[in-house]
Parts: structure tokens; sequence; C-alpha cells
């Protein structure tokens, strides 16, 4: 029995990585694991640029504080004042999972937190 072979054009074309005009199970094996290690990626990325986020938010909020006291805006200082730790234990909270997700993979990979 003869491999089918790729139309020129194909979309399946990408994942023959050969050449040969055929897909293998290899090749779909290999390219799904390629897909994956992408997304995996993108994902450490957005959780990255959120733990970034949220540590720099953690550091402008006292200047949100001080600005709307420097605007003689005292209402507004004190509700920014009151909403501050439970803020700071929310934001504390997404950084601290995060790390400890990331640290948890780490071990779980056995690289021991090493790229």
């Amino acid at each position: 029995m003869n491999p089918k072979q790729l139309e020129p054009g194909s979309h399946y074309a990408q994942y023959d990585t050969d050449g040969d005009g055929i897909v293998s199970d290899e090749e779909i094996a290999t390219s799904e694991r390629l897909q994956q290690l992408e997304i995996q990626n993108e994902k450490a990325d957005a959780q990255r640029n959120m733990c970034w986020f949220a540590l720099w938010g953690m550091l402008l909020y006292p200047s949100l504080v001080l600005v709307s006291s420097y605007l003689q805006l005292d209402k507004g200082a004190d509700i920014l004042g009151s909403m501050s730790s439970i803020y700071y234990i929310s934001v504390a909270g997404v950084v601290s999972v995060w790390f400890g997700s990331q640290a948890y993979s780490s071990s779980k990979n056995g690289n021991n937190g090493k790229k």
C-alpha cells in the first residue's frame, strides 16, 4: 500500500519536515510536541507579564495616595488608603501563586528551576 502523497500547497505540508511529500506519524508527533511547547511558552510569557503588572501595581499604588493627597482629594486618599490592605494581599496572592506554580512545575520536570 502506497502512502498518501500531499497535494501541492496542502495545509499539511508544514508537517512534512523531511520534504518527501509524505507526512509520517513521527513528523506529526514532532509537530504536536512543538505546538505544545509553543503553547506552554506563550502561557509562561502571559503569566510572567501578569506578575510584572501586579508588582508594578504594588509599587505605584502608594503614589496614587500621595497624588490624591497632593491634589487635596482627601476623601480619595482615605478610600485608597483603606483599600490598600486588601489590594496588597490580593496582589501578593497572585504573585505567590505564580512563583509557587513555577517552582512546582520545575521540580516536577526535574530541572530544579534551571531553564
